[in-house]
């Protein structure tokens, strides 16, 4: 039985396309292992993120690492997919001839051809977990049509492609089959889903119809685009249970010129409004974000913007990057990256500073409260969960003093909460 390692390097959607590569392997009797630092697999496959700079590095430097065990003798074959491969596999070929095939984000049937398996239509919805047995991320569609100033996304993956959602329902029964409990609804942009397919938005559709998978506990929506925002979207999350009180909603800035320049499609009165509509639907709604700083022209006046724009919405979740400039985008062509490195280093830890002050109010009042959680782990005397206002490796997560109770991964627990930090909470079974 031949041993494959699959190395998954990126965003959640590649997590999903490994996993469901996985799922055609073990349907041939294949052994699939993921991120393993052993040396034992006969073959390693590594799927690439070739989004930023320091994703591209990250890339790169596990592609050396495999590739001077291959060197060793201590695996036979090297492979290398997704978005790097994608956009850079003819100036790495020459590069690193350790590497035995290069293979793009679209191309999962040849790979499996070329690793000595058979590739089976009937296996497509079929997924091997990396993650932990209890959640799973349900990509819902591939691409983008946005074309935002500083996004290669559209240039690798291409343009926005729904998955049929009778595949997304056979996807999730399974993955409830197997034990998920809470799914993540993921793409480049889920409010768009089912545009190309159906003729018109149909997101709201699609998480009525998860919800009535009757194993999943929690659907949790991720990666909503802020233009054109479907207001039907919001009737369902605030009326359906099982949808979390959560929702990441990217907004990048808040100046008008910079979300010119950067080619989004809504302004900075359209971001305050959406704010104030999913809160007045949904009271106890935590919204995450993620904001671009230093992009090309942001001026003084533009940070002090998007730091307003902090302090009046007090994310409950948020994540800050300095702009990097992504050969073929507009902005790389079009603009001058004239913000220098220090500034936006600068920029993006003082909004990071004036984050933590407003987690730390905001957890503070959830002190005395009492919350249900799902349990991820055990660390020590503790076990580790995490509530619906929260998602698995990007956010703050709930620290249970147990006293002594033996509690149980995947499980969900109402437990009270006793402390604040700033970034997690602590709490003892209710």
């Amino acid at each position: 039985m031949k041993k494959i390692n699959i190395i998954t390097l990126g965003c959640s959607k590649n997590t999903v396309d490994s996993e469901h590569l996985a799922a055609q392997l073990s349907a041939m009797d294949y052994k699939v292992v993921f991120d393993s630092d052993r040396t034992d697999a006969d073959v390693v496959v590594i799927n690439t993120c070739g989004f930023i700079g320091d994703a591209k590095q990250e890339s790169i430097d596990t592609i050396l690492r495999a590739a001077a065990l291959k060197t060793a003798g201590k695996i036979e074959e090297l492979f290398v997919v997704g978005c790097l491969s994608q956009r850079y596999a003819d100036e790495l070929r020459p590069e690193l001839p350790e590497v035995d095939d290069f293979f793009g984000v679209n191309d999962w049937a040849d790979i499996v051809e070329r690793l000595g398996a058979k590739y089976e239509r009937e296996n497509e919805t079929k997924r091997e977990l990396s993650t932990p047995s209890h959640y799973a991320y349900l990509k819902i569609a591939e691409g983008c049509n946005w074309m935002c100033g500083y996004c290669a996304i559209p240039l690798i993956r291409g343009r926005h492609k729904s998955v049929p959602m009778e595949d997304i329902i056979a996807e999730a029964e399974r993955l409830a089959e197997k034990g998920v409990r809470e799914l993540m609804v993921i793409a480049q942009d889920t409010t768009y889903y089912g545009k190309d397919l159906y003729g018109e938005r149909k997101l709201a559709e699609l998480l009525e119809r998860l919800c009535r998978i009757e194993k999943i506990e929690w659907i949790r929506l991720h990666y909503a685009y802020p233009t054109e925002f479907p207001d039907e979207v919001i009737d369902v999350m605030a009326r359906e249970p099982k949808i979390c009180r959560y929702l990441d909603i990217p907004f990048q800035h808040i100046s008008d010129s910079q979300l010119a320049a950067m080619k989004r499609r809504h302004t900075k009165s359209d971001a305050y409004r959406l704010v104030e509509k999913l809160r007045a639907a949904i009271p106890d709604i935590a919204l995450r974000t993620t904001l671009l700083v230093g992009y090309p022209g942001e001026t003084e006046a533009d940070f002090e913007e998007l730091q307003q724009f902090v302090r009046d919405c007090r994310f409950d979740r948020l994540g800050v990057f300095a702009y990097s400039e992504e050969e073929g985008t507009y902005s790389a062509n079009e603009l001058t990256d004239d913000v220098p490195d220090d500034i936006k280093q600068e920029r993006v830890d003082r909004i990071m500073r004036l984050q933590e002050r407003i987690s730390l109010e905001n957890n503070a009042r959830r002190v005395g409260q009492t919350m249900r959680v799902i349990v991820d782990r055990r660390e020590g005397d503790f076990y580790i969960g995490r509530s619906e206002y929260d998602s698995p490796e990007v956010d703050q997560e709930i620290v249970i003093n147990s006293h002594a109770k033996r509690l149980y991964r995947g499980r969900f627990y109402t437990v009270r909460i006793t402390d604040a930090e700033d970034y997690d909470l602590y709490a003892e079974l209710a």
